[in-house]
């Protein structure tokens, strides 16, 4: 999330839970660590949290992060792209070939 969002998400919580006293001090050691979560996530969270919870939250009750991004399955959409590229000719080379050499290790 952005310096803004996190902003918003310690006004909320101060808000509703008026014994938090945001002060520049928690601003400052807070901020940071909320800039690395995902807002949406946090923002869901917090409400979940507020419903059940008479006292003001932690870091780790929020904490809420973005999942990691697949490289795996980016990698494998790449090659897919550049195997459209490769002419059906070559294609039909590299089977028999490959066939030829399973059959020759097979015996």
């Amino acid at each position: 999330m952005n310096r803004n969002q996190a902003l918003e998400i310690l006004q909320m919580i101060n808000e509703i839970y008026p014994k938090f006293n945001l002060t520049e001090r928690k601003v400052e050691i807070m901020l940071p660590e909320l800039e690395k979560m995902d807002y949406e996530r946090v923002k869901t969270r917090f409400s979940e949290y507020m419903t059940t919870s008479p006292f003001p939250p932690t870091l780790a009750d929020l904490a809420a992060y973005a999942p990691e991004e697949n490289k795996t399955l980016k990698q494998m959409e790449q090659w897919r792209k550049e195997a459209e590229k490769v002419p059906a000719e070559v294609k039909l080379q590299f089977r028999e070939k490959m066939q030829q050499l399973i059959r020759e290790k097979g015996k």
